[in-house]
Order: C-alpha cells, then structure tokens, then sequence
C-alpha cells in the first residue's frame, strides 16, 4: 500500500469499467428490494452464479499459466493471493448481509447513501497501511459523517426497524471497504477472472452453512424470484462488482470506493422508477451533506495530487 498513489484518479480503460460498474451496482439495491428470496438465498445464489460465470475464464488462463510456468503453484506469494482471495469471499458474504438488510430494512436511498461512506473506511484502512491520503480530503469526511448522523437520526425517530436498517448498511460499508482492500492484494499476483471466480464461491460456500442452519428457503421459489436472481447476477455481480475488480488491477483501492458512492443517485433514481420509493422528507438533508462529503473528498483529493 506505501507504494501506490492513493489518489490518482482512474484513465483509459479503467474509466468504461468504473462507469459501467456504477449503473451494474445502481441496479442492485432495487432489485433487492423487489425481491423476497431470503437474504441467504440471495448471496448463495448470486455468488454461485458469478463464480461459474467467470470460471471458464480462470481456467483457460491458468491453464496458459500453467504451460509457461509449471511451479506456479509453489510461488508463496502465488499461494497466499488465493489466501487472499478466499479472505474477500468471506468478507464479501457478510457484506451482502448487511447490504440486503439494508435493502430490506430502510429506504433504499438512505441504505446506498450509507453504504456510500466506504471510501471513507477505504481510506482509513490505506492510512493505517502506511498509505498517503491528503489532510485536505478528511473535510469531506467529517461533511459525509454529518451526514450519516442526519440520516440515522431521522430514520431512528421514523422506526427501530430502519434505523437497524441504518446500521447494517454502516457495517456493510466497513465490509465493503476490506472486502476491496483484500481484492487489491490479491489481484498483485492472481488474474482477475482467478480472483473473481475464488472470491465469489468462497462467499456464496460461506452463505450457504448458515442458510441451512437457519432453516433459510434456499429452492422452490417461484418463477419471477428466479428472474429477480438472473438480473442480480448479470448487473450488480458481473457488471458491478466484476467490473471494479478488473479497474483494482490499476487503481487504487481507496479510488474505487470512491467511485462507488456514485451508485447513490442511480439507486435512487431506479428505486423511484421501479418501486415508487422517495426517502423520507427529513432525510434528504443528510443525503445531500453525505454526497457533497464525498464529493469535496474527490475533488480535494485531485487537487493536492497536482500540488
């Protein structure tokens, strides 16, 4: 971590990945939100789902590896990326917990808003890694943290219900955070589809014990869950979460979280669209200081970088 610009912004082909990565994950909290598979389900499923999406791929390119360097396997740094790798698929799983709570607890709105805070956790975990972030993008911070407490606030005197809703998407920030810090150390010595294709079935293998021991449905639903699945799969697994693993090859762990708070608004717009569902009045106050944080958190960002 000391030896990567933590706040040089994304370029070339990395950019096309982080905006189509935006609009995957955007899909994700109204597409939970209309769905009523149990939440274990839901993580099983979609994980499963993207590890054998992007299987064939790791095979095929280890198989290239494996041809031009046969002690592949042997190279510790090799070994402990898989390691790695199985550590964000258990982080992942207990993230999506949050996450789908969220989605199922309070508005959806207010649920990515919150999620949105990882950047911040993101940049206080490359901190304590010995990694550089500007004292002037700590203001965003402190605006974004205001936020938070706004929200949660307003959500606590509306129902116990969404301020648990509250947070569960805080923790799941946190998660998020570690869960791409870990993705980045691995994707140093692991391709993408590898990394993907671990991580993915580690989280949906880590879902899956707790869902049978909870005696959570995990089969039998009817035909319109099913599909619900397929579109969690196809834009908040591939085209999200994919899409920013292939961009963590190049950026910087704490930019990528960065770019995630942009899901805020597409969430929003789409949870309106597909759901009719407007925040409550009192939050938007917090909403809006929660962006504007991580907004100036960018642009401060940017411009102690050209200092």
């Amino acid at each position: 971590m000391r030896d990567q610009n933590h706040t040089q912004m994304p370029t070339g082909r990395d950019i096309p990945l982080l905006l189509i990565g935006i609009i995957g994950i955007g899909t994700s909290g109204p597409v939970i939100a209309l769905s009523t598979m149990p939440i274990l389900a839901l993580i099983f499923w979609r994980n499963l789902g993207g590890a054998l999406s992007m299987l064939p791929f790791a095979i095929r390119h280890e198989f290239r590896l494996a041809k031009v360097n046969q002690s592949q396997l042997r190279n510790p740094a090799y070994r402990k990326a898989i390691l790695w790798s199985a550590l964000a698929g258990v982080t992942l799983a207990f993230h999506f917990v949050g996450f789908f709570i969220a989605m199922r607890y309070t508005t959806v709105a207010a649920g990515t808003a919150l999620t949105a805070l990882q950047p911040i956790f993101a940049a206080y975990f490359v901190k304590r890694l010995g990694g550089h972030i500007p004292r002037k993008a700590w203001i965003g911070m402190v605006i974004s943290f205001l936020g938070v407490l706004v929200i949660t606030g307003v959500d606590f005197q509306i129902s116990q219900r969404a301020f648990l809703g509250d947070l569960a998407a805080i923790a799941c920030a946190a998660l998020a955070a570690l869960y791409v810090m870990l993705g980045s150390q691995a994707q140093r010595n692991l391709a993408t589809s590898t990394y993907t294709s671990i991580c993915y079935l580690v989280c949906a293998l880590t879902a899956l014990p707790i869902a049978l021991i909870s005696g959570a449905q995990i089969w039998g639903f009817n035909a319109r869950e099913w599909w619900l699945l397929i579109a969690l799969i196809a834009g908040a697994q591939l085209l999200g979460h994919t899409m920013f693993n292939f961009a963590l090859k190049r950026v910087s762990p704490a930019i990528v979280s960065l770019i995630v708070f942009f899901e805020v608004p597409v969430s929003a717009i789409l949870a309106y669209w597909w759901l009719d569902q407007l925040p409550p009045a009192g939050t938007i106050p917090g909403l809006v200081l929660l962006l504007l944080g991580c907004g100036i958190f960018v642009v401060r960002s940017k411009t102690s970088d050209k200092l």
